[in-house]
């Protein structure tokens, strides 16, 4: 039953990422933080593939998890290839839904941090600095949604030289939405 729910986190969650970066955030050139913020800039640079350069720029991570913890390494490949693909089979929708940018930016933090939240939530995710971040929280005892919004930042500030001041103005609105819903979504019970 266990991995039927992670299946059906790990489906749901790409499918909220895919959504909040293919609809709310690459119309306006803006990033989310981390290995997805920084797929972001190589994709607004360079015009690469979102989902595969998040999974070339998740494979130094994915090697730590393979020597240092093998349970996250196990349980986040699958978040990663699958919300990679699906990051990538969701492009034409980027048309779809036209809103003003700041608006796009909040929603699609909404959706980026639904989407990572589910799955962390059941103990996957989509690697990279999530996965790295899961480390961390572990390590710290700091909230997850926490440790990803420092990571975020940086990604975001970086995003700012490169892209855009108003990029980075943008980006901000959208690490804080993925930063509060991820720490929701992954707030223990007591």
């Amino acid at each position: 039953m266990q991995f039927i729910q992670k299946g059906i986190a790990i489906v749901l969650g790409s499918i909220f990422l895919s959504l909040g970066i293919n609809v709310f955030l690459t119309p306006y050139e803006i990033l989310d933080g981390g290995i997805i913020g920084l797929s972001l800039i190589i994709y607004y640079l360079f015009s690469l593939k979102i989902g595969l350069m998040i999974i070339v720029l998740s494979i130094p991570i994915f090697i730590l998890a393979w020597f240092k913890y093998k349970p996250y390494f196990f349980n986040s490949l699958h978040g990663l290839l699958v919300s990679s693909v699906m990051i990538d089979l969701f492009k034409p929708f980027r048309t779809l839904v036209e809103l003003p940018p700041i608006t796009s930016s909040i929603i699609g933090g909404i959706f980026v941090g639904i989407g990572i939240g589910l799955m962390l939530r059941y103990e996957t995710s989509t690697g990279g600095t999530d996965l790295l971040a899961q480390f961390i929280s572990d390590k710290t005892h700091i909230n997850v949604g926490i440790v990803i919004f420092i990571i975020d930042a940086a990604v975001v500030c970086l995003g700012g030289v490169f892209i855009s001041s108003n990029t980075f103005l943008l980006s901000i609105f959208t690490i804080l939405c993925v930063g509060i819903t991820t720490s929701a979504l992954t707030k223990p019970h007591t």
